[in-house]
């Protein structure tokens, strides 16, 4: 299963969060800036994380992004779930046009495998993921 690239830059922003360890805001264009990717995206995606409840914005001089909850609440499973469209065939939705629908093996297989995907996921929290806080700072430029 792939990923979006929305789910991939939550992931990556929680992460710089996370390792950051700081009292101040981290700005959107600081963590553009280390990831090599757009503002832009990173603006939509906190957005988003700022609606679920993961991490705070703050506006004007001093402002920027904190996690508003402790890392070891952040399940990454469930994450994944609110992020990800995870309709994985036409069939996977109420409206299945397809004829074998009611019989069909692949729609099963799928589904069972993408339960095994999140089951996996469902096992990690953000706290587990930053294990490797000195190694994932050091290469995020923090002091």
């Amino acid at each position: 299963m792939q990923l979006t690239t929305h789910t991939d830059y939550a992931l990556r922003l929680l992460i710089y969060l996370a390792v950051r360890d700081a009292t101040e805001p981290a700005r959107v264009q600081e963590v553009a800036a280390r990831y090599a990717i757009s503002s832009h995206h990173v603006a939509k995606v906190a957005q988003t994380l700022v609606q679920l409840g993961y991490i705070h914005s703050y506006r004007g001089r001093g402002g920027g992004l904190l996690l508003a909850v402790p890392v070891e609440t952040i399940n990454i499973g469930t994450l994944v779930r609110q992020t990800e469209n995870l309709r994985l065939l036409e069939c996977f939705g109420p409206d299945s046009t397809c004829p074998i629908d009611p019989v069909c093996g692949l729609k099963h297989v799928l589904g069972v495998a993408q339960q095994a995907f999140l089951a996996v996921l469902d096992d990690y929290t953000l706290d587990r993921l930053i294990s490797n806080r000195a190694e994932l700072s050091a290469l995020l430029g923090h002091p």
